[in-house]
C-alpha cells in the first residue's frame, strides 16, 4: 500500500464531505447568490476575526488576489526569501500585476523587523515603491515553521511605521495555531488580509479563503473575476470546506495534532539513521531531510518502496504527514528510509 507524503493538499475527501457535496444549497456565487459559499465565506472570517470573505480556488489565487489589492504596476512587495508567494507561485506578481518582490531574510524563513527597515524605499523617483510586507504561516520552505505573533508583532510595527499594508499567506494557519497554542485570529490580527488553505490541513477537497476588509473583499471580487476565479454553483466545494472547519472546531485539533506527532516520529526516525541528516525538528506536519544522494534518486528508491515524498531541493526531501496517514503509514515509510539509508 502506497504512503503518500508529497503533500497535504493529495487527501480525499470523507464521506461526510461527500455528503454535504451532495446536498449541498447552491446558486451563481458570480451574482452573490451561493448561499453555502456566503455561509463559508462569513465563517472563515468570524474565525480570523476579519470582517469578510471571499473563497477562491487556490491558494495562489488568494495570495494574488491580495497582493493586486494592496498593490500596482511599479509598486514592490516586501516577501521572506523562503515564501511561497516567492519560490512557488510563477512569477505571478510580476505577470499579472507589474508588482515586483522583494526577497529578504535568512534560511528559516522569518523575516524580522530589521528586514523590513532595510528595504523599503520609494521617495526617489528611480525607486521602486514598496507599499506591501508578505509573510507566512506556517513557512512550507524552511519546513513547516509556525511563526508566533511576538515575532510577527514587531514586523507589522515596523510595516505600519511606513504606511505598508500587511498580508499573511496562512496556507497553514490551522497547524500553526495548533502547534502554538493560539487561535488563528491571534495569528491573523496583525495583517490586513489572510488567506487560509481549506485542502491542506483540514483536508476539504479544493478551496481557499482570502479575508479582509469588506472593501479588501470588494476589490478582490473583481480580481477574482480578471482571474477567472468565478466558480459559479461553487458551493457544491464550500460545503465540504465547511464540513473540514466542523471537523477542525469539533476535534480537528486533535486531528492537526496528531499529524505533528506523527511528523516527529518521522523526524526521529530520520534523525538517528547515519546517511541522512534531519534539517530542522519539524514544529508541525512538515519533515524536511538531506540525503547523501541527489534528491531525485531518493525519491525514485523510496517511490519503489511505496513512499511517495518530493524533492525540495538538489538533496533535500520533503515528507509532509496529514489526514490519510495514520501510525501504520509512518511506520511503512520509516522502515522504507531504514531498508534505503541505514
Amino acid at each position: 500500500m502506497t504512503v503518500d507524503l508529497r503533500s497535504d493538499t493529495v487527501t480525499r475527501p470523507t464521506p461526510a464531505m461527500r455528503r454535504a457535496m451532495a446536498e449541498a444549497e447552491v446558486g451563481d456565487d458570480v451574482f452573490g447568490e451561493d448561499p453555502t459559499v456566503a455561509r463559508l465565506e462569513a465563517r472563515v472570517a468570524e474565525v480570523l476575526g476579519l470582517e469578510a470573505g471571499l473563497f477562491v480556488p487556490s491558494g495562489v489565487m488568494g495570495n494574488q488576489i491580495a497582493i493586486r489589492v494592496h498593490a500596482r504596476s511599479g509598486d514592490e512587495a516586501v516577501v521572506a526569501e523562503r515564501s511561497h508567494i516567492y519560490h512557488y507561485e510563477a512569477a505571478a506578481p510580476a505577470a499579472l500585476w507589474g508588482v515586483g518582490l522583494r526577497p529578504v531574510g535568512g534560511p528559516g524563513g522569518v523575516l524580522t523587523a530589521a528586514d523590513v527597515e532595510g528595504v523599503v524605499q520609494g521617495d526617489q523617483d528611480w525607486e521602486a515603491r514598496t507599499v506591501l510586507v508578505c509573510l507566512e504561516n506556517t513557512v512550507n520552505k524552511a519546513g513547516g515553521v509556525a511563526v508566533p505573533v511576538a515575532d510577527t508583532e514587531p514586523v507589522a510595527e515596523a510595516a505600519r511605521a511606513h504606511g505598508l499594508a500587511l498580508h499573511l499567506d496562512g496556507a497553514r494557519l490551522w497547524n500553526a495555531a495548533v502547534a502554538l497554542g493560539e487561535t488563528p485570529a491571534a495569528l491573523a490580527a496583525p495583517f490586513d488580509t489572510v488567506n487560509v488553505c481549506l485542502s491542506k490541513g483540514l483536508g476539504a477537497p479544493v478551496g481557499s479563503v482570502l479575508a479582509g476588509s469588506a472593501e479588501h473583499v470588494r476589490l478582490g471580487r473583481r480580481a477574482r473575476k480578471l482571474l477567472g476565479g468565478g466558480m459559479r454553483q461553487s458551493g457544491v466545494v464550500a460545503a465540504a470546506a465547511l464540513v473540514a472547519l466542523d471537523d477542525f472546531e469539533r476535534d480537528g485539533h486533535a486531528m492537526l495534532r496528531a499529524d505533528h506527532d506523527r511528523a516527529r516520529r518521522l523526524a526521529d526516525a530520520v534523525q538517528a539513521l547515519p546517511g541522512l541528516r534531519l534539517v530542522r525538528p519539524p514544529d508541525t506536519n512538515i519533515v524536511l531531510f538531506d540525503t547523501p544522494e541527489p534528491a531525485a534518486d531518493a525519491l525514485a528508491a523510496l517511490a519503489a518502496e511505496g513512499v511517495r515524498v518530493v524533492v525540495f531541493g538538489p538533496t533535500t526531501v520533503r515528507a509532509t504527514v496529514h489526514r490519510d496517514v495514520d501510525d501504520a503509514g509512518v511506520e511503512r515509510a520509516i522502515a522504507a528510509l531504514r531498508r534505503r539509508f541505514g
